[in-house]
């Protein structure tokens, strides 16, 4: 099967670091044809909610192979797109969420996350089962 490219969520790597039996979750359950990104909005969040060292040290250890996709100028574009789009509907969705789903967005690739209810307001963007 062809590899394809997914942003995982914050959520999804929440999950990972918090559950005890890491084969239940949802990042190990991702077939093995997926290659795994986040974005610059991601790995921020990761290293907020890393209170002491020895959290910052596991989500540093989670992260330490993926590649991080920047927030950029497309990005930027592509964001400020959705804002607009939802803010029309009258469904803003939290602004992290809205520059993940940007990022992917602008690199034509889809999301894998566990907050579907926010991220599947937005138009065209792909969401992994």
């Amino acid at each position: 099967m062809e590899t394809r490219s997914v942003v995982v969520d914050t959520s999804v790597l929440i999950e990972y670091l918090r559950a005890k039996d890491k084969t239940k979750t949802t990042l190990q359950r991702l077939p093995d044809h997926f290659q795994i990104f986040i974005s610059a909005i991601t790995l921020y969040e990761l290293l907020m909610g890393g209170r002491n060292h020895e959290k910052w040290n596991e989500v540093r250890r989670l992260i330490e192979d993926i590649p991080v996709l920047p927030f950029d100028h497309d990005v930027a574009e592509q964001a400020a797109r959705i804002y607009h789009q939802l803010k029309k509907l009258n469904r803003l969705i939290e602004f992290r969420d809205l520059f993940i789903a940007a990022t992917a967005l602008a690199r034509e690739m889809p999301v894998l996350t566990l907050n579907r209810k926010d991220f599947s307001r937005i138009k065209n963007l792909e969401l992994v089962e």
